[in-house]
């Protein structure tokens, strides 16, 4: 049975031949291999040219920002998947992207579509109050704000919306996130900083880098982070700790048989 369009059998990633592998029109051994970092290489990857010292400037503090945040759910899962499957460091790595969703990792695309949106509608002050206005009517939260920790301001963002201004990237998405974060209190009625995933998309955004392909960078900073908490659980597991405490912090209130 086919499914979907049948007439777009085309990629402009990647091909190879006898003699020669082309990436994103580079040859992959005489351009590429030694001559590229991963950072580089990532930005042409996805979006098929190289990018600018300030984009990859740009790209590398995100990455850096999100690769390590401890022992969240999704590490959690990475970690007791490889204590059940020591042989299955792909198995545990899948287990940790997986469990990236719209709360804790993935909340940098929602933030960065959330943006996308302001700016669309003007990224000015009337623009700002008005989805906030919004938000606070339908009772949901405010993608990019806030944060359980940190609700004095998230360091990782102020640090990377500094790093925008001085190399020159803050633009419309940086401004309406900057505008929100002011208003945002007081229509609110709580403290509402700007964290990670607010600072993430509007910075990379503003850099050039396209909303549909937002969730790679948290995946791939991740994994790295992934990939360390991997290594240590090899090493000096804890996986069946995480799994024994989770067991006696959960009271069971279902039926019995007294």
């Amino acid at each position: 049975m086919r499914i979907g369009k049948q007439d777009n059998a085309r990629t402009a990633i990647a091909t190879s031949d006898e003699d020669s592998i082309t990436v994103r029109g580079h040859d992959l051994v005489s351009d590429l291999i030694g001559e590229i970092d991963f950072t580089d290489y990532f930005w042409l990857l996805v979006c098929g040219i190289r990018p600018t010292d300030t984009q990859k400037t740009m790209m590398n503090a995100c990455l850096v920002a999100i690769a390590e945040h401890g022992l969240v759910p999704s590490v959690q899962a990475a970690r007791m998947t490889l204590a059940a499957a020591p042989e299955a460091w792909q198995g545990a790595m899948a287990a940790g992207l997986l469990g990236m969703g719209s709360v804790v990792a993935g909340s940098s695309e929602t933030a960065g579509r959330y943006l996308v949106e302001v700016v669309a509608a003007g990224g000015d002050e009337a623009a700002a109050v008005a989805s906030l206005e919004a938000l606070k009517a339908a009772r949901q939260k405010v993608p990019g704000l806030g944060h359980p920790q940190h609700s004095s301001g998230d360091p990782r963002a102020e640090k990377l919306l500094e790093i925008a201004d001085k190399i020159g990237v803050s633009g419309q998405h940086v401004t309406a996130l900057r505008l929100l974060g002011a208003k945002a209190p007081g229509i609110m009625n709580r403290p509402l900083p700007i964290n990670v995933s607010g600072a993430i998309p509007a910075v990379i955004l503003d850099a050039g880098w396209p909303l549909e392909a937002m969730k790679a960078v948290p995946l791939l900073a991740r994994a790295g982070g992934l990939a360390a908490h991997l290594y240590e659980e090899s090493q000096r597991p804890i996986g069946f700790i995480l799994s024994h405490n989770a067991d006696l912090a959960i009271t069971y209130d279902g039926l019995t048989t007294k």
